[in-house]
């Protein structure tokens, strides 16, 4: 059996997939990855050993300009992937496909190359803010805004789908007519289908009455990481007591303003030694100061066992990850579903939403005053032990036995 996994967006919409590959092999069968060519997601896939094939443009020559990308860029990207997915998806099946799964930024494109080949097609997601409810409004979307005022959920979920339709509607319509396939009326509804399945852990993200969807939850898809942190790293870990990590990922312009300078102010208030992730963002230290040590891509699974606590974005794979370590958090949201894990780890205990996008110094120290006390450390560590580590296993074998059903 061959299945096809495809996803665009940030890594944390990469390696998920990554984790899938790896069991789907596990039960004989094999999976290629189309993803972005960024050299971080190619090198990620070649030392798992999973095939891969490129998918678009690279993330970050759209997202890591000095400015956050605009409604317009949006309205340029959104056809342009719906046409890199029926070239490369149907290319990437031509030797032989036997379900595709898509996730990250709505894969319009995906369903369509599957419905044409007459194979399984799967939607997956990695939390339920982006799927219509009753008990929540949808997020922002470029586009037509709903009218200031409209509180009824049902109107606004309609209306983000007219505002998908504006986005993905004629180029995918379009692709399909060139391939003998009707027009859709409703693309969002169409590619997340009635039964997505959801990739995020059962205690992270509850999922009974958040959709009006049939949810088929699996756990995160998480990828075991062996590798050893560098000596370097190992070195200022064992020089002190644990520092307190700040990274914001993939978010490259929408990292808050100054936040190295921030977080080092406030953890230096605290006592605390700091431990930047560069990113995309370029997060440096603001002296040569010995309390504060910058790292590159690392082991995080590994790294968030030894620090104080994390102060993050709010990335799914990485509140997951920190969550799984027991390291307390604190999350400073910026886009997207972000908002929605700050809330949860606040929820569990776990840690602090800073719910202000531009943390001060005063304002994230405060923030990380109750994250590193006694109370949450333990809360972190007693949520950490229910954290499930088998998603992508359960994934893999519901994915491979998709051809029977």
């Amino acid at each position: 059996m061959r299945v096809l996994l495809t996803s665009w967006g940030s890594r944390g919409d990469v390696e998920p997939l990554v984790a899938l590959a790896i069991e789907v092999r596990e039960l004989g069968a094999e999976a290629v990855v189309c993803a972005p060519p960024d050299e971080e997601f190619v090198k990620l896939l070649e030392q798992a050993g999973v095939p891969s094939v490129p998918l678009g443009p690279t993330v970050h020559s759209v997202v890591a300009g000095p400015k956050p990308p605009t409604g317009e860029d949006a309205l340029k990207l959104a056809p342009a992937l719906v046409a890199a997915r029926f070239e490369t998806l149907s290319a990437a099946a031509e030797e032989g496909c036997d379900a595709i799964l898509a996730t990250g930024l709505l894969p319009a494109g995906a369903r369509d190359v599957a419905e044409k080949l007459g194979i399984p097609y799967v939607y997956a997601c990695f939390h339920t803010f982006g799927l219509p409810s009753r008990h929540f409004a949808p997020g922002m979307r470029p586009g037509t805004p709903s009218p200031e005022g409209e509180t009824d959920n049902r109107v606004l979920w309609r209306q983000d789908a007219e505002r998908v339709d504006a986005l993905y509607g004629g180029a995918l319509n379009s692709h399909r007519a060139a391939i003998g396939l009707p027009p859709v009326d409703n693309v969002r509804d169409h590619v997340f289908t009635g039964s997505p399945w959801l990739a995020a852990d059962p205690v992270l993200c509850p999922s009974e009455g958040m959709t009006d969807l049939d949810l088929v939850p699996t756990g995160a898809w998480i990828r075991p990481d062996d590798r050893p942190l560098p000596a370097a790293l190992e070195e200022f870990l064992d020089s002190g007591e644990p520092p307190v990590y700040v990274g914001f990922g993939s978010m490259a312009a929408y990292a808050p303003k100054d936040i190295a300078r921030v977080a080092i102010e406030s953890a230096r208030g605290l006592g605390r030694r700091i431990l930047l992730a560069r990113g995309w963002a370029g997060l440096a230290s603001i002296d040569d100061a010995g309390d504060c040590f910058v790292v590159g891509e690392v082991n995080q699974q590994a790294l968030f066992r030894r620090v104080a606590a994390v102060v993050h974005h709010g990335g799914a794979g990485t509140t997951t990850t920190a969550s799984r370590a027991g390291a307390p958090q604190v999350v400073v949201p910026r886009i997207a579903d972000q908002p929605f894990w700050a809330g949860r780890v606040a929820e569990l205990g776990i840690g602090v939403a800073h719910q202000d996008p531009l943390p001060t110094v005063e304002s994230l120290t405060a923030a990380l005053t109750t994250a590193l006390s006694p109370a949450t450390g333990a809360r972190a560590k007693a949520v950490a032990d229910t954290i499930r580590t088998d998603g992508a296993t359960v994934a893999a074998k519901l994915l491979v036995s998709a051809k029977d059903g």
